[in-house]
């Protein structure tokens, strides 16, 4: 299993741009073979911070999703979009349980 944390701190006037692309994302990823799970949320410190938790079997799960238009058109938004550069990190998870 793959697990990839992807934020974005947005300049104040894009964060509805990228958000509304990205809730694009979520809808497309949710329905791919192999994506356990695809969230978009808020940070609520930042209000102009968006992170990007997402779950895959594999990495041709994640190949498959990082392929979609709808990721290809957030990539297009982020150069002029963001405040700073992005934060990416990748974990290779072996196990899982439910934790409640």
């Amino acid at each position: 299993m793959i697990v990839l944390r992807f934020k974005v701190e947005c300049q104040p006037d894009q964060t509805r741009v990228v958000s509304d692309a990205m809730r694009d994302v979520v809808v497309a990823s949710r329905s791919l073979p192999g994506v356990m799970h695809f969230d978009v949320g808020c940070d609520v410190n930042e209000p102009n911070a968006l992170i990007a938790t997402e779950v895959f079997e594999d990495a041709a799960a994640r190949a498959r999703q990082e392929a979609l238009p709808e990721v290809a058109k957030v990539m297009s938004l982020l150069p002029n979009a963001l405040a700073g550069p992005p934060e990416a990190t990748l974990f290779h998870v072996s196990s899982s349980e439910p934790a409640m």
